[in-house]
């Protein structure tokens, strides 16, 4: 075994002596690591074994320092991790903690309020057990108000008194909540709110009665006093009327409005004023009528009504007639006997003559209609106004020109509307609105002429201005017309002067080369040596090779030729 070793020794020996600085360098920085490793992984492994308090983070500051201090009041020294969980030694530490916590209402707001009943104990009393009962109901209850729309915090307050033997003397439940609205809020002019939170406790605590339910906003107005809120009640509901009304009358108006509108145009028809007045009330009724018997009913197509109608129908008739002749005289049998005689003859007993006596008795019939029923909200009455405006026509001259008056204004003609128009507008107006007699609706359609002054002064004077721009382009034109033509005259002018100016100059070069060319053949002739200048050398030798190239090139000298023409 120890030459083992001393083999592994010296091999080790060997591979560090083979090494280079920066391999040493890097082995001994890998061993550090490694035990730097092993001595944290003790050292986490002997650290006690922490409970949080609350399983939740807590992220509001004030009270996780409220939370802590009131820990270390008691002795235990708490850790707040990174992600803000409070924790404690042992499991143990933590569940008396949360006690505490829970008892003296430091319970973070995002933990669930029934989560206190979690923790058991050997030690807790029925009263205890009703205290964090009532605890986790108002949580529970400020939880469900806090969540509804325009409420940024609430409070809530339940009592319940100890049950007492004698019901006469039992205390009732009750409950107090004050809500703090968010700004822009209508949580507290909003009765189905209101009503809705009320609700909410009702069902929530039980033996809560409406009468023992306080809801208050921050500013100690009592929201649920709805008792006194009729006046407030009747004023939001003639509210509602007045702009359901308003509603309905700007559906009235747009509809007509735009009818007339698309007949006279928009122009004319500008005024309409529409009043609706609507019955809200439910009102009940009951009536009797006695309604005729059809005894043939009216002819289909006949112009006029043939049918036959009866009042009063026979149901019975009975009749009863007397007649009697001669002596009045009946026998009434022995003396002191009662006789026999009908109390109809006995009248007539003793007399002498004729009777007649007749009676008849005729029953009928009415036929009649007993109707009991509702009337629901009707309209009241509906009323129209409207002004329709006539039309306006501007006057001509025999040139066809508008007539222009001594005051520099146009002259114009009105028409106003017809009878026959306004009547047909009235019939258009009236079945546009269902129109109704019988319920006092009433359509007015005038023809009142519109004062139209400012629209006929901006006309006129857009007008003249227009006759004036007219005027100025008319002048302008001409100037400039006149101004082309001299410009033509002038260039055709000067063309012509310089034609000439060259033409004298072609003669004049014309009649010095015969001149030259007429003395350079008497020279010859005489065997006179004619000397030529230079200048004259050079412009016949130019000449010559002009000569050459148009007759090389014909086309090109012709192109030449075109181009100098155009340019003059």
């Amino acid at each position: 075994m120890n030459e083992f070793l001393k083999k592994l020794l010296a091999k080790a020996a060997g591979f560090w002596a083979d090494w280079s600085k920066k391999q040493k360098g890097l082995f001994l920085a890998v061993i550090a690591v490694v035990i730097v490793g092993i001595v944290m992984l003790f050292r986490v492994s002997a650290t006690p074994v922490l409970a949080p308090v609350f399983s939740v983070p807590i992220r509001d500051e004030t009270l996780r320092e409220r939370i802590v201090v009131r820990l270390n009041q008691e002795g235990v020294n708490p850790t707040v991790t990174p992600d803000f969980v409070i924790q404690v030694a042992d499991p143990e530490t933590a569940k008396r903690m949360k006690d505490i916590l829970i008892r003296e209402d430091l319970v973070p707001p995002n933990i669930s309020p029934w989560q206190i009943f979690d923790m058991e104990s050997w030690t807790t009393t029925d009263f205890e057990r009703n205290v964090k009962l009532q605890r986790s109901l108002t949580n529970e209850i400020k939880a469900h108000i806090k969540a509804i729309d325009g409420i940024d915090n609430a409070e809530v307050k339940i009592v319940r008194p100890e049950i007492e033997l004698i019901s006469s003397m039992q205390n009732p439940v009750s409950a107090a909540v004050t809500i703090f609205p968010t700004p822009g809020s209508d949580v507290t002019q909003n009765r189905k709110k209101i009503e809705g939170i009320q609700k909410l406790l009702k069902l929530a605590v039980e033996g809560l009665k409406d009468e023992n339910i306080v809801i208050t906003d921050n500013t100690g107005l009592q929201l649920n006093d709805f008792d006194g809120m009729k006046d407030f009640d009747k004023q939001a509901l003639t509210e509602r009327q007045r702009k359901s009304d308003e509603q309905q009358e700007k559906q009235y108006r747009n509809k007509v409005l735009a009818l007339l509108q698309n007949t006279f145009s928009a122009d004319r028809v500008r005024d309409l004023v529409v009043k609706y007045r609507y019955d809200y009330n439910y009102e009940t009724y009951e009536k009797y009528e006695i309604n005729p018997t059809i005894v043939k009913p009216q002819t289909p197509g006949l112009p006029y009504d043939d049918s036959e109608r009866l009042i009063e129908i026979p149901l019975s008739e009975s009749k009863s007639t007397t007649d009697w002749k001669g002596t009045g005289y009946n026998p009434e049998g022995p003396p002191g006997v009662e006789g026999q005689t009908a109390p109809a003859y006995k009248d007539a007993s003793n007399l002498y003559g004729e009777m007649s006596q007749k009676t008849e008795t005729t029953n009928y019939e009415f036929g009649h209609q007993n109707t009991k029923g509702e009337n629901s909200p009707k309209v009241e009455r509906l009323t129209v106004s409207v002004n329709i405006d006539g039309t306006w026509k501007l006057k001509y001259d025999e040139k066809k020109n508008p007539i222009v008056l001594p005051d520099n204004t146009l002259e114009r003609e009105y028409t106003p509307v017809s009878s026959e128009d306004i009547a047909k507008a009235t019939s258009l107006v009236m079945n546009a609105i269902e129109f109704n007699a019988q319920r006092g609706d009433s359509v007015t359609v005038t023809n009142i002429q519109v004062d139209r002054s400012e629209q006929f002064r901006l006309e006129d004077a857009a007008y003249f201005r227009k006759k004036q721009m007219q005027m100025t382009v008319i002048v302008f034109l001409s100037g400039l017309t006149l101004l082309l033509f001299g410009f033509i005259l002038f260039r055709m002018i000067s063309r012509e002067m310089e034609r000439r100016r060259r033409l004298a100059e072609e003669e004049r070069a014309r009649r010095e080369q015969m001149l030259r060319e007429s003395m350079m053949a008497e020279a010859e002739q005489d065997g006179t040596e004619v000397s030529i200048s230079t200048e004259e050398r050079t412009r016949m030798e130019l000449m010559e090779s002009v000569i050459n190239m148009a007759k090389e090139h014909p086309e090109d000298a012709a192109q030449l030729l075109r181009t100098w023409l155009l340019e003059e």
